[in-house]
């Protein structure tokens, strides 16, 4: 399925690192950043969150939320949180609906070999739910500046 701008935003529930349940819907009234990562501890991921986490400051002035969502179990996602000092939540979608859902879940190649995994992907979701912006080619070292400006000129 592609996800297309303007549209609602496919609705989720996923456990965070803590094991609390977040919906996409209790976000409402906010900018919500959801990136989707392809595996904890990871140096494009790690790199990613890291960038994330140091621009965190600069998010909160927004207003916007983020939420990081890959297919590591909530163990998984806090340990990683707990050592990198990441402050935004971590989502797991270890059945693979959501990353489904959003199309992200896609075959890959990686030194000749081809299997199924996440597309680093983002999607900036508007205070009334709807795709404001989807990021396909994520550069994890300049994301979270990127978003930034995007989320300024609004």
């Amino acid at each position: 399925m592609k996800l297309k701008i303007g549209k609602l935003a496919p609705e989720f529930s996923l456990p965070d690192q803590e094991g609390t349940i977040h919906n996409l819907s209790d976000y409402r009234g906010n900018w919500v950043l959801v990136y989707f990562y392809p595996n904890d501890f990871t140096p494009g991921c790690t790199a990613e969150a890291c960038n994330l986490r140091d621009a965190f400051p600069a998010f909160n002035k927004t207003g916007a939320r983020v939420l990081g969502i890959s297919i590591n179990s909530p163990e998984s996602h806090r340990r990683f949180a707990e050592k990198y000092n990441l402050p935004f939540i971590l989502l797991s979608d270890s059945k693979k609906k959501v990353v489904k859902l959003y199309g992200v879940w896609v075959s890959k190649k990686f030194m000749g070999r081809e299997f199924l995994g996440i597309e680093r992907t983002s999607f900036l979701i508007s205070p009334e739910g709807k795709i404001a912006k989807i990021y396909e080619t994520v550069k994890p070292t300049i994301h979270a500046q990127e978003v930034l400006g995007d989320l300024e000129s609004r």
